[in-house]
């Protein structure tokens, strides 16, 4: 995989992450305990998800072709659906709940607060669906896995230390907007391939 397409991976991640309930779960979090033990307890947690779509999207790569991009169209076109029909109020609101435990008194409980609910919160969550995806469509899970993982890696640290800050100037709504049309667009372009063939 090229330099480009694994910096492609890194911002496609980001940009789904960026308006999903644990980027909110994170900031809310970051802002009632220590933002070091939420981001090193936030990434643990996003590391061993992608290394679980890792291998889910090497499985998927043993279907035959035709199934494999129905799956892949299918995938792309509910991440679009997700990012453009649901309530931005709903994700915020979701989020707050889910990263609203009271402030920890110990470091260590502080990053497995942090790792317990991003781990529970982004189980079939969007991000993990579509590394898998990609593993499925590039048939480079290593590649992918890093890629993927120093995007929520990234993520989790914007969150943590600067979130309040970044929801302020960039607005969330428009950033799923942007992740809604780019993921419509794959869609649909696996569609025409599939049926181009």
């Amino acid at each position: 995989m090229s330099l480009a397409a694994l910096a492609g991976v890194f911002g496609l991640i980001c940009l789904l992450e960026l308006p999903d309930k644990s980027m909110v779960a994170t900031v809310v979090m970051g802002t009632r305990a220590r933002s070091t033990m939420v981001w090193a307890g936030a990434s643990v947690a996003f590391v061993v998800h992608m290394g679980i779509a890792a291998v889910a999207g090497g499985l998927l790569t043993r279907l035959p072709r035709t199934p494999k991009d129905i799956v892949e169209a299918v995938l792309f076109l509910a991440g679009a659906a997700y990012l453009l029909l649901v309530p931005e109020k709903a994700v915020e609101e979701k989020g707050a709940t889910t990263g609203g435990a009271e402030a920890s008194t110990t470091r260590w409980h502080e990053a497995v607060t942090a790792f317990s609910v991003i781990f529970v919160g982004e189980f079939g969550d969007l991000t993990q669906i579509q590394a898998a995806n990609l593993v499925a469509r590039t048939h480079q899970p290593v590649e992918v896995f890093v890629a993927s993982s120093l995007a929520l890696v990234s993520v989790a640290g914007v969150g943590a230390f600067a979130g309040q800050a970044l929801v302020r100037v960039l607005p969330l709504a428009k950033v799923r907007l942007a992740g809604g049309l780019v993921f419509l667009g794959l869609g649909i372009y696996t569609l025409v391939s599939l049926i181009s063939q």
